[in-house]
């Protein structure tokens, strides 16, 4: 752990500290959770933010409070996360809630949205937009209360076996691609799947998928995709930004005291924070290693951006047709960055300065 790690680390549990000495001393039951994360926790920036946050949560409450940490696939399938959670077989689990898609259309949103909002405007519209008021609405409907508890910059666009010159070049490929994102390159013909993160090396080597996105350059480096792929494409369209959520069975969440969910809650801003610099710090360094190994790095043209948002639209606008959250939550994320762009127009340099 670097230096300033160490810094966040200790003020939050520093602060965590001060809400435990400030709650009443009611509230004294011991919380034992068992939870499974999506992610290994070897993954940098995408699952190695959760077991900092039980640390955390555990030393805050001095043990009183223990979230035990399971890896992906040792107690269900990780795409099953949050139907175990829901059913009680597991009380909490630490997941990319648009894994649920399939049964939960409005889940991608809280995600990531193709062209969306950036990281710092998806906080803003969570904390003090509608974000986690529509969130939580819509997900103890199943049984589940979701807690923002992770959250990175955008992905990588790809990585693929042949450069993308137009849009006609994503037709008949065979994609790992998650989300909307997934939707939008069906649209242009692609046959798209979504496997977990443990399956996308060998589904690449093996020739069953000729590209995949997934995460952000520090985890495609250790995963190892510039051995099975050789272009990677930028930006990442698809995930502006990419939320990360601990989501709890209601019934155990609603039987436990107010002071430990704001305790929970505080952790997990805690770990929103340190997210999203671990996320920021080491991509370069990522792609520089990256691109020693032979990869080649492209971006796209805007031409073919231009293109890939109007489809976006196109599907955005065809699933809250279909789905009542979904156009409820889609209306209030494009209701905040209407009044969002006036201020980041005006108040960041211009990105090309």
């Amino acid at each position: 752990m670097t230096t300033t790690s160490k810094t966040l680390a200790f003020l939050s549990a520093c602060g965590l500290a001060a809400a435990v000495a400030s709650v009443p001393a009611i509230a004294q039951d011991k919380v034992r959770w068992k939870m499974q994360a999506a992610y290994g926790s070897n993954l940098p920036a995408l699952g190695d933010t959760i077991p900092g946050v039980l640390e955390d949560l555990s030393e805050a409450t001095d043990n009183r409070v223990i979230i035990k940490h399971f890896e992906p696939n040792k107690l269900v399938p990780t795409l099953n996360i949050t139907d175990a959670v829901r059913t009680g077989k597991l009380e909490a689990g630490y997941t990319w809630i648009g894994y649920d898609q399939g049964k939960i259309p409005s889940s991608v949103l809280f995600s990531a949205v193709p062209f969306g909002m950036e990281p710092w405007e998806y906080m803003a519209w969570w904390y003090d937009g509608e974000g986690q008021e529509l969130a939580e609405s819509i997900y103890h409907k199943n049984n589940v209360h979701p807690v923002l508890c992770g959250l990175t910059g955008p992905e990588t666009g790809g990585w693929f076996n042949k450069e993308i010159t137009n849009l006609e070049d994503i037709n008949g490929l065979k994609i790992r691609y998650a989300g909307i994102g997934g939707r939008i390159l069906q649209e242009l013909g692609a046959s798209v799947t979504v496997l977990p993160g443990g399956e996308i090396f060998q589904a690449l080597e093996k020739g069953a998928i000729d590209a995949s996105e997934f995460s952000l350059p520090t985890v495609d480096k250790q995963l190892g995709f510039y051995e099975v792929a050789k272009y990677n494409y930028f930006p990442g369209w698809h995930q502006p930004f990419a939320a990360f959520h601990l989501i709890v069975n209601k019934d155990k969440w609603d039987s436990i005291s107010d002071a430990d969910k704001t305790l929970i809650n505080l952790t997990c801003q805690a770990g929103v924070t340190r997210n999203l610099a671990r996320s920021e710090a080491f991509q370069g360094e990522a792609i520089e290693f990256l691109e020693e190994q032979g990869a080649q790095t492209r971006k796209l043209p805007e031409p073919i951006l231009r293109e890939l948002e109007e489809v976006t639209d196109k599907v955005l606008q065809s699933e809250a047709d279909k789905d009542e959250d979904f156009a409820r939550v889609l209306k209030s994320q494009q209701a905040f960055q209407d009044q969002y762009e006036r201020w980041q127009d005006l108040g960041y340099l211009p990105r090309d300065f």
